[in-house]
């Protein structure tokens, strides 16, 4: 069954209820009660089948929920003649489950086709021309063109001079990574630098994108369950009721008795209590930009106890900053900063264009360059204010310079140096790299008082670099080097130890989000894959969302737990007068229509939560300001 059809039939079945409710009333109210009696059963027939058919299949996966009094007190109020009491059941019944498709719908409608990121097409040399052809077309051998910004569509080597990659989204590595002619590509890289060829080694089913596809879906089959917190009271309560129901018609041969006991045990606290809490967390968690999909995912979040981390776009921003600016001359860091960002305006290239953004953000107003040549990959010349100028790697600035390589800018793991030389002389270099988030010692502090206890990072990056950028943080555990399915490994590892959250962005995160209990994705610039397989999308690129994610989900559980004791004791209570024939069918449906409202009213206490961590998150009225890279991330040397 699909989501849409199932949805579908949700609304259908409500539908149905309400109009054979509202129409038997009618009649009734007219004196047509034996008309009013067989509309009441038109009404609840359809539910009662679609409840049997669930029934069904729930105890064929071997799991026992309280729908099955739901179907007891609506067959029993229909085989003994109370129609008006089993079609208020069965509106109960329908109205909780469409308000929790709904609940689901609502948060997935957003979501991207996992295969989003991969084009489906490809530009292939043939006989001197080239042509656009399907992926499935594409055979080892081939010679593909991949022009600047596309995504390699297949696994393959380098048969240009030299290409630029982007494979952050794959590896983790933060930076772009240079290939020589005849090195491999792995396809779900983008190029990020000058249109190269590429010769196919394998198909595109063969890929790697496509193999992480296969280990999303092997990961979502292996996830754990995550049960509905209504079901975890089902065999107790069922329990109560059938003992109830069945002593009150053995000890006084009433079976109406028995009828009004089922009515007032209809579990309409959990039905109802329960998806309105959760539905109203999820609202409420949408508002402060965290995406949650589904009443399942929402209570799963609430009982986190460890933590994994990505590292590139998660714990890091993912794009690469300025670390430092070092002066060889007279020139300023300012000066330094203002010709490397204007001759940088005529390259493509990342880095590149994040020296120019810093230079606009600090609010440098940038020359157009002139007699600009680029070498792809190695850096830029030309002119800037009548001054000759020079930047790109040490060593392309060095030669263009005619000078000895100058010794290296000592740096930590994971950071590039950009030199800059102006009129024949080195000015100086610029250090990059991609900078831990800010706050984040903070982040993991909040995470730790909201009761996650282990918090690990996981890399496909360097250790070397994964070292160097959490130092400090106090880490319970480092994980480098890990392709997607050594991070699947250490999902299903920890998750022994209780519930697990992944939290990613990139391709390879993928199966280790969908093997999670709980995958986060960073889902403003996340890669589709990630976003589609994880449980949680953070709408916005700041990953201290999840403090009041988690905080909303916890409260949001403790709102719904809450209804459920009180409703469920008030049943109970119910449940006790109509066996000692202190209420028919009818007056049970009422009562519990009465202790309904009570606890949906406390469910929605849920829509007025205000986490005590979102003080610096509604304190900006935009995103963009707090993405701008610090002014003191320029440090004197």
């Amino acid at each position: 069954m699909t989501p849409l059809f199932h949805d579908r039939l949700n609304v259908a079945l409500l539908s149905m209820a309400l109009l054979g409710l509202v129409s038997g009333l009618v009649l009734w109210l007219v004196g047509q009660p034996d008309l009013a009696g067989i509309a009441w059963a038109a009404g609840v027939i359809p539910v009662l089948l679609a409840l049997c058919v669930e029934i069904v299949r729930s105890l064929a996966q071997g799991e026992v929920g309280l729908d099955i009094v739901a179907a007891l007190s609506m067959s029993a109020a229909l085989l003994f003649g109370e129609t008006l009491a089993a079609a208020v059941v069965a509106l109960m019944y329908s109205g909780g489950t469409f308000l929790e498709s709904f609940a689901q719908g609502r948060a997935r409608r957003e979501m991207s086709d996992l295969l989003s990121r991969v084009p489906r097409t490809a530009t292939r040399h043939r006989n001197g021309a080239l042509d656009e052809v399907p992926l499935d077309d594409i055979a080892p051998g081939d010679l593909l063109l991949i022009r600047q910004g596309d995504v390699a569509p297949v696994d393959g080597t380098v048969q240009s001079a030299g290409a630029m990659l982007d494979q952050s989204a794959l590896t983790g590595e933060s930076m772009p990574v240079r290939l020589a002619q005849g090195q491999d590509v792995m396809s779900g890289s983008t190029n990020a630098g000058e249109a190269f060829d590429l010769r196919v080694t394998r198909r595109a089913a063969d890929s790697t994108y496509a193999g992480i596809v296969r280990l999303v879906e092997a990961a979502q089959k292996s996830k754990a369950p995550m049960a509905r917190l209504a079901d975890r009271y089902s065999l107790l309560f069922l329990a109560v009721t059938v003992a109830l129901a069945t002593a009150a018609w053995w000890f006084t041969g009433d079976p109406i008795r028995a009828v009004a006991v089922l009515v007032v045990a209809t579990p309409c606290p959990l039905i109802l209590a329960v998806p309105v809490a959760l539905v109203a967390g999820l609202s409420r968690a949408a508002h402060f930009g965290v995406l949650i999909k589904g009443a399942k995912p929402l209570e799963a979040l609430a009982r986190i106890t460890t933590l994994i981390l990505d590292k590139t776009g998660t714990l890091t921003d993912g794009r690469p900053q300025i670390v430092s600016i070092d002066r060889h001359g007279d020139l300023s860091e300012e000066d330094i900063l203002y010709f490397a960002a204007a001759l940088d305006q005529a390259s493509k290239h990342p880095i590149a264009q994040a020296i120019v953004g810093v230079a606009q953000a600090r609010g440098i107003v940038l020359p157009i360059p002139a007699s600009v040549v680029e070498t792809p990959g190695e850096g830029v010349a030309g002119t800037i204010d009548g001054r000759r100028v020079v930047v790109g790697g040490a060593g392309f600035v060095a030669a263009q310079l005619g000078v000895a390589d100058p010794e290296s800018t000592v740096v930590e793991a994971g950071s590039v140096v950009v030199s800059l030389g102006v009129d024949g002389k080195l000015a100086g270099h610029i250090v990059m790299a991609d900078a831990l988030r800010a706050g984040t010692a903070e982040l993991l502090s909040g995470l730790r008082r909201l009761g996650v206890g282990r918090i690990l990072l996981a890399t496909g990056d360097r250790r070397a670099v994964a070292e160097a950028v959490t130092e400090g943080l106090g880490l319970d555990a480092v994980r480098a080097d890990l392709t997607p399915d050594q991070k699947v490994l250490l999902v299903l590892t920890e998750r022994k130890n209780g519930p697990v959250m992944m939290v990613g962005d990139g391709v390879n995160d993928a199966p280790a989000l969908a093997a999670a209990y709980i995958g986060v994705a960073m889902g403003a610039r996340g890669a589709a894959a990630s976003a589609e397989a994880a449980d949680v999308v953070l709408l916005v690129d700041h990953l201290d969302r999840l403090l009041p994610g988690i905080e909303i989900a916890q409260r949001s559980r403790r709102i719904a737990v809450e209804s459920v004791v009180a409703g469920i004791g008030l049943s109970v209570a119910g449940m006790v007068a109509a066996a000692f024939g202190y209420l028919s069918p009818v007056q049970g449906a009422l009562l519990q229509e009465l202790i309904d409202v009570a606890v949906i009213l406390n469910a929605l206490r849920a829509l007025r939560i205000v986490p005590g961590h979102v003080g610096q998150i509604e304190g900006s009225p935009d995103d963009t300001a707090a993405r701008r890279p610090p002014t003191s991330t320029f440090t004197a040397t």
